[in-house]
């Protein structure tokens, strides 16, 4: 996608045969741009827990990148040691998100056929450069068949604007490139469907007020913030046509887990009959998982609550406190949202409904 019209993803390698990976730092947006160079296994568990790169996609990416620091910073003869505690610490560094674990086994399946350490290695690059470009395209898949649904809604509406209301960040800048909820958006809008999008603020990361609005602004597509406790009150006044989110893991039985608020998004979609899609590209998916109450749900320190970072009027980035000394705070980052809410899970074979059966359709070889 694209930053001042230069073509970006969010993710990429320095060089085709060593180090460094390179990532923007996503902490920075929208005030500063920022590219930086991961150099070991430890600078990826880091960029991951420490929210430089952030959504299921990138994770799972910059997991499988994470691998390959791991590998070519192995002392010889200790490749395969190295790769395990390598997985180990990425798999700790967040528990919800699917794509994570998904991303370091299939590194490990993929170098276990390598016939001596340089091979390994080979393998492992090969493999995470393939695992980001199969996130790119299945983005763009779903994308396209998220547009039938906006399609169909401009036809009933004659046409005129059709509104989107958004929840966190599912752009390109959660995945390798396109996005998740975003990518039917591009989609539309290169298909020359008038579309305007409602930013979520999504606290206490801001993801939709730092991201979602700066990436869309970037695409020139028309968006307006609003607080997290708006959406509702917008589809009461008829203000909203559809809801797209993402997911940070969904169980083949059509539970979803995204960034703390979703929910309640969804039982006020349900309460105004609005339409509310979830899209994903299928490594989302946790196929042993039966049951959304089974998710693991971070709970991150509670001073992400209590503080707040922007830019001053005299152009610096800076913190500050919103609440009294010692204010207590609790701070999950996801909730669940159940499957009877969902009208449809967008992917890159296609909509299916939110259940074991239809899933399960789509997808045989699971």
């Amino acid at each position: 996608m694209r930053i001042d019209n230069r073509n970006y993803r969010t993710i990429w390698p320095a060089d085709k045969e060593q180090g460094p990976i390179l990532i923007i730092d996503q902490r920075k947006l929208p005030h500063e741009f920022v590219i930086e160079e991961l150099h070991t296994v430890s600078d990826a568990v880091v960029a991951i827990r420490d929210m430089h790169v952030r959504g299921a996609g990138l994770i799972g990416a910059t997991a499988a990148f994470g691998m390959y620091l791991a590998a070519i910073g192995a002392e010889p003869g200790r490749l395969n040691e190295a790769l395990q505690e390598g997985g180990r610490m990425l798999d700790n560094s967040r528990p919800t998100a699917r794509n994570l674990k998904w991303a370091v086994d299939r590194i490990l399946t993929a170098a276990a056929l390598g016939d001596n350490e340089d091979d390994q290695k080979r393998i492992i690059f090969k493999t995470a450069c393939e695992i980001a470009d199969e996130d790119a395209s299945f983005c763009k898949s779903l994308g396209l068949h998220g547009l039938k649904i906006i399609k169909e809604l401009s036809e009933k509406k004659d046409g005129k604007t059709i509104n989107i209301l958004t929840h966190c960040n599912a752009g390109w800048l959660a995945f390798v490139d396109y996005g998740s909820a975003t990518a039917p958006i591009y989609a539309a809008r290169d298909a020359g469907i008038d579309v305007h999008v409602w930013v979520d603020e999504t606290r206490p990361w801001n993801q939709g007020s730092k991201l979602t609005a700066w990436e869309l602004q970037q695409e020139n597509i028309p968006c307006t913030l609003i607080t997290d406790n708006a959406g509702g009150h917008l589809m009461q006044k008829g203000m909203v046509d559809m809801m797209i989110v993402g997911t940070d893991r969904t169980t083949h039985t059509g539970d979803v887990a995204n960034k703390i608020g979703t929910y309640l998004k969804a039982l006020a979609a349900r309460d105004n009959d609005i339409p509310f899609y979830v899209a994903l590209p299928s490594s989302t998916f946790d196929w042993e998982m039966d049951s959304g109450h089974d998710i693991p749900i971070e709970e991150r320190s509670g001073d992400e609550v209590t503080a707040i970072s922007g830019m001053t009027k005299e152009g610096t980035v800076a913190t500050v406190q919103l609440t009294a000394p010692g204010t207590r705070a609790l701070n999950y980052s996801f909730d669940i949202t159940p499957a009877r809410l969902i009208t449809g899970l967008i992917t890159e074979r296609g909509i299916t409904a939110a259940n074991r059966e239809a899933i399960h359709r789509l997808f045989p070889e699971k």
